[in-house]
């Protein structure tokens, strides 16, 4: 049966997303990093709308694909949407990166809705040209096996082809490494920004104050929609990186395979927008709000037990000693 339902999910669902980005406060929308959310949301909904009639299409007839335009053009969708998906993810952390590790070089940049708006506009240019390559001769795009969907053509091992395979893989490599290594680099920081102010005396308000800022609500939203959707990305994308790498470099090919990392590949920008949606600011509110409820709640007891203009021993392991003064 033609893929329609899978097509309307995630045109929904990125639309959903996008509108309820639009309806946050002011705030929120003018940051870089709810911008560049807003453009991935914007891609995976243009990725959807356009590659999905061709496929329904070809379901319906099968002779759709078999003109080599209709092919072409469907095997540059899924070069270019695959690639700027994970370009904009990449800048995502770099972004947060730069802005809890790097506040000066944030500041001194001026990283704001308009540096993100430039940033978008620059990986959209670049990319459409990278990806045109194949048209203009650098490589050949065929139906592929199971008739399904068209992409690039790794059975002919000429240089120039085996170059642009090699190179796209290899882009598209460091931008998975690179995502990884920057989120990691963020959630090390906290940990241990969040491990020094621990171990800082009460006094040292100034530092306190900007741990209090990092994990505040909208911090922690922003740290979390992060790390979900790159999750989300990264593990969609990548199988079909690989399957380049191997069809550039091994003779033994695998349509099951090929078939299995393109669907993979499909599923990405239908879950992505459910990351924004269940992950908005209301439900980190709550999440918080419950957190601190009982926390207040084990501090009363503890009050309770050790009263005020009196001494007493306090029911902790250390048994520290207690008293107004």
């Amino acid at each position: 049966h033609p893929p329609t339902y899978p097509s309307i999910h995630g045109a929904v669902g990125n639309l959903i997303a996008i509108i309820v980005l639009s309806v946050s406060r002011q705030q929120r929308k003018s940051s870089a990093f709810y911008t560049l959310v807003c453009g991935l949301a914007v891609t995976d909904l243009l990725g959807t709308c356009l590659a999905s009639p061709i496929t329904i299409a070809n379901y319906l007839d099968r002779n759709v694909l078999l003109d080599q335009h209709v092919c072409e053009f469907q095997s540059f969708l899924l070069l270019f949407f695959g690639l700027t998906g994970l370009s904009i993810i990449c800048t995502m952390a770099a972004e947060r990166y730069l802005a809890i590790c790097c506040p000066y070089t944030y500041q001194r940049w001026g990283v704001d809705r308009r540096f993100a708006q430039k940033l978008l506009l620059f990986i959209y240019i670049s990319h459409i040209f990278f990806c045109c390559l194949p048209m203009m001769g650098m490589a050949n795009s065929r139906l592929q096996p199971s008739e399904t969907w068209c992409f690039i053509d790794w059975t002919i091992h000429e240089p120039v082809s085996t170059a642009y395979f090699v190179l796209y893989s290899v882009v598209s490599l460091l931008l998975i490494f690179g995502t990884i290594l920057l989120n990691l680099a963020v959630c090390g920081a906290l940990l241990l920004m969040r491990q020094r102010v621990v171990q800082l005396p009460v006094t040292r308000g100034s530092v306190r104050e900007r741990w209090r800022a990092l994990s505040s609500a909208a911090e922690t939203q922003m740290i979390a929609v992060l790390v979900m959707t790159s999750v989300v990305v990264l593990a969609c994308s990548a199988p079909l990186v690989v399957r380049v790498f191997v069809n550039c470099f091994k003779n033994e090919k695998n349509f099951k395979a090929d078939l299995a990392a393109i669907r993979i590949a499909s599923v990405n920008p239908i879950l992505d927008p459910w990351i924004y949606i269940l992950l908005r600011k209301s439900l980190f509110h709550r999440l918080l709000a419950f957190s601190r409820r009982g926390s207040s709640s084990r501090k009363e007891k503890v009050s309770s037990v050790c009263p005020t203009k009196t001494r007493c021993r306090c029911a902790s392991s250390s048994e520290r000693s207690c008293g107004a003064t």
